[in-house]
């Protein structure tokens, strides 16, 4: 078994229910700082992220980091002895994080009444499509659909053309954010004592952990009458900000703060905007967009990315190239963080090689957080767990091995 973490979360012991991204990142979120987490997946398979992304070998690079610092433990939770198995492992952690579609658990016997029957003290976070209640609670609910049905579709991607995905799971890792903040807000309340009420059962729906990240987007709706719609990389409003062309490629700049903009004008050589009283509000500068936009343009085509990105920084405007995967792993100030972390991976036929993994955030006392230990084979942990948690002897293990049950 890999050694544990340490962190300000040692101590606290989590059950993770669940599968794909959103649970999964919500967990891993706590392991990175020093919570044992113990990750139960289905002895036929696991976790079927394990298969996502992988263009060569067993076990995809995606589920290696998202079951980071983890213990995998497998248990048929459709069987009667892998529900009571569940029940004895609640009784002695803190927390349970879940995002089956609502109802699973109750039909497995392993809902919030059972759960909380074994451990009075137990918090449960319960992560869905669109929560626990309302006329949509049954729907099936991935992120993608979440991002359509919590707004951020429509408004992503280019005017004439269909809404466009991120390329990142937005939905997902939202999701997972809110999911770990209602565990560590709970854990709090349980600390803190008292007589107000304590919550024991968070509800996170995926599309309203989209839908906050939508800022004003009813408000402006009610208040303006207006439908944002697809503006291709900007956001309405703020300007100028954006992706903007150089003689070797692009770069982003967010010029959008009245100091910012006077510093970007300056830069770019058009004091006179820089000076221009009607320009310090924010609304008279999106109404010149396009002369903004030109007068930007015009400077940065005639410069390298490297050149623009310099001069901009040392001027106090935000600006960056667009970086891919390969900018980023060889970074200076990725590596200087620690945001870049290498391990000895198997990917494939049993020769190790270097794989470098994203890091942890946040950094706390300035110093990088070390990732323990990657996502482990399928069922690696659960005679170890098992057996120190629950007291499983060898035959026992070996017979719930035989039955299917681990």
């Amino acid at each position: 078994m890999n050694n544990a973490t340490t962190g300000p979360l040692d101590g606290i012991t989590v059950l993770e229910l669940g599968n794909f991204i959103a649970a999964p990142f919500a967990t891993r979120l706590l392991a990175d700082f020093g919570a044992e987490v113990i990750k139960i997946e289905r002895p036929d398979g696991g976790d079927e992220l394990r298969g996502w992304r992988r263009s060569r070998g067993t076990t995809s690079m995606m589920y290696r980091t998202i079951a980071r610092n983890k213990r995998s433990v497998t248990l048929d939770l459709k069987s009667a002895e892998g529900q009571q198995l569940v029940l004895d492992l609640a009784a002695q952690v803190d927390v349970v994080i879940e995002n089956f579609r609502p109802g699973t658990l109750e039909r497995w016997n392993i809902g919030p009444e059972q759960l909380q029957a074994a451990n009075p003290d137990i918090v449960l976070v319960r992560i869905s499509g669109y929560g626990q209640n309302g006329p949509y609670a049954q729907r099936a609910g991935f992120g993608g659909v979440a991002e359509a049905f919590g707004g951020l579709r429509y408004v992503t991607g280019y005017p004439d053309r269909e809404p466009v995905r991120p390329a990142a799971p937005l939905g997902d890792t939202l999701a997972g954010l809110y999911g770990a903040v209602s565990a560590l807000m709970m854990l709090l309340a349980k600390a803190r004592g008292g007589d107000h009420p304590r919550p024991q059962v968070a509800d996170v729906a995926l599309y309203e952990s989209v839908f906050m990240a939508m800022e004003s987007l009813t408000a402006d709706y009610d208040a303006y009458a207006m439908v944002r719609e697809r503006t291709a990389g900007n956001l309405p409003g703020v300007v100028p900000s954006g992706s903007y062309p150089c003689a070797d490629g692009s770069v982003l700049i967010a010029g959008n703060a009245s100091g910012v903009f006077a510093r970007l004008m300056n830069a770019v050589g058009r004091p006179d905007l820089a000076s221009d009283p009607d320009l310090v509000d924010g609304t008279k500068r999106y109404l010149r967009e396009d002369d903004l936009d030109e007068a930007i343009v015009a400077w940065t085509t005639t410069r390298s990315t490297r050149d623009v990105v310099t001069e901009l920084s040392d001027a106090g405007v935000p600006a960056s190239d667009v970086y891919d995967a390969a900018r980023i792993v060889s970074d200076e100030h990725y590596l200087a963080r620690g945001m870049i972390q290498p391990f000895k991976v198997d990917v494939e036929d049993g020769s190790p090689e270097e794989v470098r993994f994203p890091g942890v955030v946040p950094q706390f006392d300035g110093q990088a957080t070390k990732v323990g230990w990657l996502g482990p084979d399928l069922g690696a942990d659960t005679e170890p767990v098992l057996g120190r948690m629950l007291g499983l002897t060898p035959d026992r293990l070996n017979a719930l091995r035989t039955a299917g049950i681990i």
